[in-house]
């Protein structure tokens, strides 16, 4: 058999192929003519209502941020006079004023009448210069809070532990329910039940907390005095488990949140390898979903710590330095909810207050830069796959 001569293919010569315009522009183009509209037509039109949404959005952001920051420097602005002001300067207003004695007519005085009549002109003079005292750095360490008296003392130090024994009941009671209450939800709740669970306990939220305040005020306080037997009626265990009504809202609804967003293969994988459902939500969703579960429990921290209601109502409000749990106790923020209608402006103890503010500032912008380096990155990281 002889063999087929076949045919060379042709050789074309690079240079003499031209390519089509509309390749040197892309598929846009191409896509334009295909449906039959021209390439301008598909570049962003200049429409009115997106430039001035675009602009009232930047504005109102920007007002937002710029009345915190006027806050904050109000707050602070209010507290440096404690330490760089001179204490003569602090005096109240009225200082050094001559009071004289009111009469209600002659009245039948008893035996007080003849000492009343021995009082001489100097005697009516009040001098209140002074009255706050100073607000020295010894004074503000010491364990002793007497704005009032005749030594005034602003010791910080009896608010602050209080504070955070308040808070730390709070979150022991507040921060498990929630976290498993969120965990049920994500993993074992049916449907139904999840539609009337999230929004139950997310309502709690709403409540004022004057009414938790009341509730714990009236109700809460003698229960659980009946029941422990301890013996003041109000004190930092009442207000801890009044203030978990407050945080488990916060906690709950992050906490749901983050573990509902923990990819599905993870549980499938988990449950392919022969776990069980609890031992996958507890071993695998669980972990998983740590960041947020983190970040959920500092704002129920910052929550707790800056309340002001349920813990005037509920601790007693006494400035007693204890580790004990079950006596009285007086927050940062119930001094400052309490006192401040009552200071007089411009004084020693006026400033000491602002001070406690800046305190609880401080405070809440440790936990956000803590949440922002732990969380971004570290457990993003770790869990993320990053190194």
């Amino acid at each position: 058999m002889k063999p087929v001569a076949t045919e060379a293919p042709e050789k074309r010569d690079p240079s003499a192929i031209q390519r089509r315009p509309e390749q040197d522009h892309g598929p846009l183009p191409r896509l334009a003519k295909r449906n039959g509209l021209e390439a301008g037509s598909l570049r962003r039109r200049f429409r009115v209502s997106e430039f001035l949404a675009e602009k009232i959005i930047s504005v109102v952001a920007f007002v937002s941020l710029a009345a915190i920051l006027m806050i904050f420097v109000f707050v602070f602005r209010e507290a440096v006079p404690v330490f760089f002001a001179d204490h003569d300067e602090l005096e109240p207003a009225g200082a050094g004023e001559v009071f004289e004695e009111e009469t209600y007519g002659e009245e039948f005085l008893g035996e007080n009448l003849k000492d009343l009549e021995s009082l001489s002109a100097s005697d009516a003079t009040v001098d209140v210069g002074g009255i706050e005292g100073d607000a020295t750095i010894g004074n503000l360490l010491s364990t002793t809070w007497q704005p009032v008296s005749a030594v005034p003392k602003y010791g910080m130090i009896p608010l602050i532990v209080g504070s955070i024994k308040v808070t730390l009941l709070a979150l022991l009671f507040g921060g498990p329910i929630a976290i498993f209450a969120a965990l049920y939800t994500s993993a074992f709740a049916p449907r139904w039940a999840k539609e009337v669970l999230k929004p139950a306990i997310e309502i709690l939220a709403g409540f004022p907390s004057v009414v938790i305040g009341f509730f714990a005020l009236v109700f809460l306080a003698t229960a659980l005095q009946d029941l422990l037997g301890y013996q003041y009626r109000l004190n930092a265990f009442v207000g801890g488990v009044a203030m978990s009504l407050a945080v488990i809202p916060i906690v709950y609804t992050v906490s749901e949140d983050a573990l509902s967003a923990v990819p599905r293969h993870l549980k499938e994988a988990s449950l392919a390898l022969g776990a069980s459902d609890w031992q996958t939500a507890l071993f695998v969703t669980l972990p998983a979903a740590i960041p947020g579960v983190f970040a959920a429990v500092l704002l129920g921290i910052g929550r707790a710590f800056g309340e002001t209601m349920i813990v005037l109502m509920a601790t007693g409000n006494a400035a007693l330095l204890s580790g004990v749990f079950t006596e009285p106790v007086r927050t940062m923020s119930a001094t400052i909810g309490a006192e401040m209608a009552e200071v007089v402006f411009g004084d020693t103890h006026y400033h000491v207050l602002f001070l406690l503010g800046a305190v609880l500032f401080l405070f809440t912008f440790a936990l956000n830069a803590i949440a922002e380096v732990f969380i971004r990155q570290r457990l993003v990281k770790r869990f993320g796959g990053g190194r």
